[in-house]
């Protein structure tokens, strides 16, 4: 059974940058796909990135492009998120999900097979 456990949210000023992680394990990494999901109050729950573990290949939602850098290491069977020049409506509850593949996982959250309990990241303005 495939467990994620996320960290790494915070507290950051608008402008300012985060690194969150998600741990894998239960299964093969590099089977999976890994996509960073994020739900604000009130708001359905939306993708945000994907990467493709065995081949690294890569998905981003138009409102993080530029900003956001997901990565992959297969040594340490942890998926990274790098996001920089937060803004206040990045705020929201970072979920990662793992899936079959990242044109699954564009498709929405009921496409994630297992997720991670989420962590919490907050930009002020």
């Amino acid at each position: 059974e495939v467990q994620l456990v996320e960290s790494g949210g915070g507290l950051v000023q608008a402008g300012g940058s985060l690194r969150l992680s998600c741990a894998f394990s239960g299964s093969t990494f590099d089977d999976y796909a890994i996509g960073w999901f994020r739900q604000a109050p009130g708001k359905e729950r939306e993708g945000v990135t994907c990467i493709m573990n065995n081949d690294r290949s890569t998905y981003y939602a138009d409102a993080v492009k530029g900003r956001f850098t997901v990565t992959s290491d297969s040594a340490k069977n942890t998926v990274f998120l790098q996001m920089n020049s937060l803004k206040p409506e990045d705020t929201a509850v970072y979920y990662c999900g793992a899936g079959s593949s990242c044109f699954r996982l564009r498709l929405g959250a009921r496409q994630v097979d297992s997720w991670g309990q989420g962590t919490q990241v907050t930009v002020s303005s």
